[in-house]
């Protein structure tokens, strides 16, 4: 029963998220990066994990590069692996691979991350994520053996007082939206 109602939802706040307009969505995330930069600048994280976004995600590529630029913060995006992912260190040319996600190439290093910003189509009553469906992010979190602080981000917060979520399901430390 709940995985209708988690279906139901996720189908809404997708709808919500492609109303927005165009203009609308470059602003928000424009505003979305500068939380995030005060954000790592106060947690002062030494690997982050983000994400190379798709249309309905923020634009986190702005932050992506500030950081690299720095070299304050290692910055490492998902490489899809089977039924989920692990974590590479972004670096370029991106390929585009299995649902039209970009990713860098493959590398072998594996570094405790400290902090993931992690996209959301919208959240539940107790800040479970709800996400596109495939359980990439609760596999991958739920696979470490430790737990890293997560900010959950997307440019119009869609938020249910019900309980969707299951247990594996990833819990946000933080949720920043415009």
């Amino acid at each position: 029963m709940i995985e209708s109602h988690k279906s139901d939802f996720r189908k809404l706040c997708i709808n919500r998220l492609k109303f927005k307009s165009r203009f609308a969505k470059i602003k928000k995330d424009k505003i979305i990066v500068d939380k995030l930069i005060k954000t790592i600048d106060i947690l002062k994280p030494k690997r982050l994990l983000l994400f190379i976004p798709m249309g309905l995600e923020v634009n986190v590529l702005p932050l992506i590069n500030k950081l690299r630029r720095e070299k304050k913060v290692e910055v490492y995006v998902p490489y899809m692996q089977g039924d989920s992912f692990k974590a590479v260190k972004y670096r370029l040319p991106l390929i585009k691979k299995r649902f039209g996600i970009k990713e860098p190439f493959n590398s072998f290093v594996t570094k405790k991350i400290d902090l993931a910003i992690v996209p959301i189509v919208g959240i539940d009553g107790v800040y479970k994520r709800i996400g596109f469906g495939a359980g990439m992010y609760d596999r991958f979190f739920g696979r470490l053996n430790y737990k890293p602080t997560l900010i959950f981000t997307q440019t119009t917060l869609c938020k249910t007082d019900k309980i969707l979520s299951n247990e594996y399901d990833i819990q946000a430390d933080y949720v920043i939206t415009s």
